[in-house]
């Protein structure tokens, strides 16, 4: 996975990951799903258009529901419907961040992707941005006594700003509180408020932006999404 080359990198990413999202203005109010529908059909062909028609049924029927059903129906349709696949695979390119739309239409992506699809459809769905944090974790492989870690990004929900997260993950299919996810540790998390290290949301402001989320934000626009 492209992210894994990049755990040594970690802490330069710090100051490129504050603020990154709200200095982009993501502000998911809706999105142009004839457009999207017909971008898929276009790149894709019929089944990315059939993936795009099933994720707008996802979002009509979860429409109004409350956060546990929207949070679960999302988590399952990425997990049943997205294969598991590494950015040189899927794109040719070692690091590639994908919009729901590529996603959905190849029916491939890595962890990011994943998380990524994810926390756009449930901001689409009106879920508070402040109760989602992409976040980035270290991930122990092959059982309870393993030693062997990867790089690794979750999507966690916050029911309130100190309540314990639930972690929606490719990983395992269902949804479980961070508390039962021992084989995780998490690096740093950041959503539309900044970025959290340890918990403890940092002070302070930085003057770059994570390129590749600007490339994926521009994209969405330019699919449809806004």
């Amino acid at each position: 996975m492209s992210i894994y080359r990049r755990l040594a990198e970690i802490p330069g990413l710090f100051k490129a990951i504050v603020f990154l999202i709200c200095s982009a203005g993501l502000a998911l109010a809706n999105a142009d799903i004839d457009r999207l529908l017909l971008l898929a059909s276009q790149r894709y062909g019929d089944s990315g258009a059939a993936s795009v028609a099933a994720w707008r049924d996802v979002l009509s029927q979860a429409a109004g529901q409350p956060d546990a059903i929207k949070l679960r129906r999302v988590n399952d349709f990425f997990n049943r419907r997205t294969r598991f696949g590494d950015d040189s695979d899927i794109w040719g390119k070692p690091d590639y961040w994908a919009t729901p739309l590529e996603t959905l239409g190849r029916a491939q992506g890595d962890c990011e992707d994943f998380a990524i699809a994810k926390y756009v459809t449930l901001k689409l769905l009106g879920v508070a941005p402040e109760k989602l944090r992409l976040t980035y974790v270290k991930a122990r492989i092959g059982g309870p006594q393993s030693t062997v870690v990867q790089a690794h990004m979750v999507l966690s929900y916050y029911p309130a700003p100190d309540d314990e997260p639930l972690v929606l993950d490719n990983l395992i299919s269902d949804i479980r509180p961070a508390s039962r996810r021992s084989d995780l540790i998490t690096i740093f998390g950041f959503n539309a408020e900044g970025l959290w290290v340890g918990g403890v949301a940092p002070r302070g402001n930085a003057s770059q932006r994570l390129s590749k989320w600007q490339a994926v934000l521009a994209r969405m626009r330019e699919e449809g999404i806004e």
